[in-house]
């Protein structure tokens, strides 16, 4: 007989962020629960482990989704987001409904509803988190229509929104400073000539004064040492050292060995010798 009690055809509204307008007219036309209906339904899940009885029981509650997630639509995120992470709290809630407390689902569902909805804001609605304590996630979503008029408040509406949302005074100063401001891009773009940016002022270790004059000075000194080691050679090491080591095109040991009527064996060696003199030079 329960089985009857809900002739709710199969219905797939789909992703609200697919075609949001297509998915709320959707969800409209799917027919609210009576009480009892309501009840059969959540029986069948809770006792029976019933899933076609939670997915009607999910789909008749997809209106009640987009109404609270329209509330949240002042805080700048995709209203279609918004309701696809109330869907999930719904879900949430329907999973853990049970019949037996004498009280409808949607005043049950509203809490999960709403607390994924939060946390989805919280985590997106700026790149650095403004509020992680239990008072700061309340003063977010309260401060804002608690305040009276625009501007900052005094000493004495401070104190006011602290005693009635039960928060101290010094939370509802930081929170009002952290919901004034808003992110910053840390690199400019291509097209940002006049402006700034935090990556403006961040020091350049590569361009520190000492460390270009300590650096200058070091390759100053090598150059000097290595001419003067070089200048200790005979002048076919130095040669040879120049043709295999200092110009683009380098000569093999072969091209040598004509060129000093040596064999290439007395290249090789003149050449291990010079660059043994050197390396000496340095250490």
């Amino acid at each position: 007989m329960a089985n009857n009690l809900v002739p709710m055809p199969v219905l797939s509204p789909g992703a609200p962020g697919a075609n949001l307008d297509a998915y709320i007219q959707a969800v409209s036309t799917i027919a609210v629960l009576s009480p009892e209906q309501e009840k059969a339904l959540a029986d069948r899940l809770y006792h029976e482990g019933d899933l076609d009885a939670a997915r009607q029981l999910v789909m008749a509650h997809l209106r009640f989704v987009v109404y609270v997630a329209k509330s949240y639509s002042g805080y700048g995120l995709s209203e279609a987001d918004l309701i696809q992470e109330g869907n999930v709290g719904l879900m949430k809630a329907v999973k853990r409904f049970n019949p037996d407390y004498g009280v409808r689902l949607v005043s049950f569902a509203v809490h999960w509803i709403k607390a994924e909805i939060h946390e989805f804001i919280l985590k997106n609605w700026r790149i650095v988190k403004v509020a992680t304590t239990k008072p700061q996630r309340k003063l977010f979503f309260n401060l804002r229509s608690a305040k009276k008029r625009l501007g900052w408040m005094n000493d004495q509406e401070v104190r006011h929104v602290a005693s009635e949302l039960g928060v101290d005074p010094e939370d509802v100063r930081q929170m009002e400073n952290r919901l004034s401001v808003s992110d910053e891009a840390f690199e400019l773009d291509a097209t940002d000539d006049d402006a700034f940016a935090p990556s403006q002022y961040l020091t350049d270790p590569t361009e520190d004064p000492a460390w270009i004059t300590e650096a200058k000075n070091q390759s100053e000194a090598e150059r000097n040492k290595l001419t003067h080691a070089f200048s200790t050679l005979d002048e076919r090491s130095q040669e040879i050292m120049r043709q295999r080591w200092l110009v683009e095109k380098k000569s093999t040991l072969h091209e040598l060995a004509d060129q000093f009527g040596v064999s290439a064996e007395r290249i090789r060696q003149l050449e291990a010798n010079a660059l043994k003199k050197l390396k000496r030079a340095f250490s």
